[in-house]
């Protein structure tokens, strides 16, 4: 297994640096996307068929703006799927419109027309008329709120967000921080960057981004609750998902060119992603996985070094739980075949453990409740489990494990909760929220924790 702790310290095969910048944010684009396959109204192959019909208005408010017309594109795909009407919240006082622009912003830094007690009152009667059916009454009442709230307007939408994005760029002197700020907010961004290099208001932003060549990938990837935490705690205490939008942009802007270019592969995509709440199955798919139908082909993969048995050290930030594996006699097996986990797998959880105990301080280590099943355990599982599941397990591949959700401070969990964001972003985890355990598969990606040959 990997010195995670030596790993930290030093030499962390994960660690943030200029030469990686574009693999780390492709990583990040993977990692984070789930929410995007999950989410997208009607799904993504419906959204990214919607989003497409508005190209020429894209291209045409892009190039006015000299702005990159397919990350136009993809912020249209993120913020609203497409839908020119879509709001934020049951109220046009919400990010309303195509391109999801808040009144504050739209009037007072776009110049865009918002009559927002107008555009209330219009909603109220759109919601009435949809309710009776009189759609044309509806067309009529929506044209006449874009009018006068031009959010509305698809094309006044567009203008907007590509402004935005225009402003944004002069300011910070970079594409991927001006889309950052998209949701972010300009003044929360700047308020990140100065932590991260310790700089102070007299100084231009712009001057500082490039004085340090700095780009969001570094921002993100280069800070930890022990490595610029202040920056770090700006960006994981926004309470939504602004440190992850960029990466979801970039996962948009991708779906966008598959859906044009690799349809096949983007339904082969979409498919994996939705049959779990996780990515699990795209970095796993049961079509290309070995799966463990026996207890022995446990007990073969172990000889071979395919799998590996769980060490139990409470030095290591983690331990096995005593009734892990329980089910085993039933099998005529002991209960340690089934504590085990193939090496990429228990390189990361050692990695998880190392660094959680690091960054909390924390002397009960986390409890691992579950790793390695084979199909037959996996039955049994299910007459007695009501979180088992009936379909694929990855618990059958030796990638996932499962970890208590029982932690010894508000310091560990928040600990164990970074970590598991990060590794998420890195693509090198996905994990699942469950009623007693935090469910977590490993990447293929989780290789680069392994210690050199």
């Amino acid at each position: 297994m990997l010195n995670a702790a030596g790993a930290a310290a030093g030499g962390d095969p994960l660690a943030w640096s200029a030469d990686r910048n574009e693999e780390l944010e492709q990583r990040a684009a993977t990692g984070t996307s789930h929410v995007i396959y999950a989410n997208s109204p009607d799904g993504v192959v419906a959204t990214a068929r919607r989003t497409a019909g508005w190209r020429d208005e894209i291209e045409a408010a892009a190039a006015r703006h000299d702005v990159n017309p397919d990350r136009l594109e993809a912020l249209v795909f993120l913020e609203s799927a497409g839908r020119p009407e879509v709001m934020a919240g049951e109220t046009p006082e919400a990010a309303s419109g195509l391109t999801q622009i808040i009144p504050s912003t739209a009037t007072d830094l776009l110049g865009m027309r918002v009559d927002l007690e107008r555009s209330k009152q219009l909603t109220k009667a759109i919601n009435r008329a949809a309710e009776s059916g009189d759609f044309d009454r509806v067309d009529k009442l929506a044209h006449e709120r874009a009018e006068i709230d031009e959010r509305f307007d698809p094309q006044k939408a567009l203008e907007g967000a590509a402004q935005y994005l225009e402003i944004a760029r002069d300011r910070f002197g970079a594409d991927d921080l001006a889309t950052v700020s998209y949701h972010m907010g300009i003044g929360n961004l700047e308020s990140v960057i100065r932590a991260y290099v310790g700089a102070g208001e007299d100084t231009p932003i712009g001057d500082v981004v490039a004085e340090h060549d700095l780009s969001y990938a570094q921002l993100y990837f280069d800070t930890a609750p022990d490595r610029h935490p202040e920056a770090s705690g700006l960006l994981t205490g926004f309470g939504d998902d602004s440190a992850e939008y960029y990466w979801r942009i970039l996962a948009s802007q991708r779906m966008m060119g598959e859906w044009r270019n690799k349809p096949d592969r983007l339904d082969e995509i979409v498919d994996l992603a939705t049959n779990k709440a996780t990515m699990e199955e795209v970095y796993h798919p049961e079509s290309a996985s070995e799966v463990f139908e026996t207890p022995d082909d446990i007990e073969a993969a172990s000889e071979d070094g395919d799998l590996l048995p769980l060490p139990a050290a409470r030095g290591l930030g983690w331990v096995p739980d005593r009734q892990m594996g329980e089910l085993a006699p039933e099998l005529d097996r002991e209960p340690a075949l089934y504590r085990a986990l193939r090496p990429e797998a228990l390189a990361t959880l050692a990695y998880m453990g190392a660094r959680v105990r690091q960054l909390s301080g924390a002397s009960r280590p986390l409890r691992v409740t579950s790793t390695v099943r084979d199909q037959t355990y996996q039955d049994l599982l299910e007459a007695s489990n009501p979180e088992a599941t009936h379909a694929y397990s990855l618990h059958t591949t030796g990638y996932s494990f499962d970890i208590l959700r029982d932690y010894e401070s508000d310091e560990q969990a928040a600990a164990f909760q970074f970590m598991l964001d990060r590794l998420q972003a890195l693509a090198v985890i996905d994990y699942a929220v469950e009623p007693r355990a935090i469910h977590v598969t490993v990447s293929n990606l989780g290789a680069a924790l392994l210690p050199d040959p």
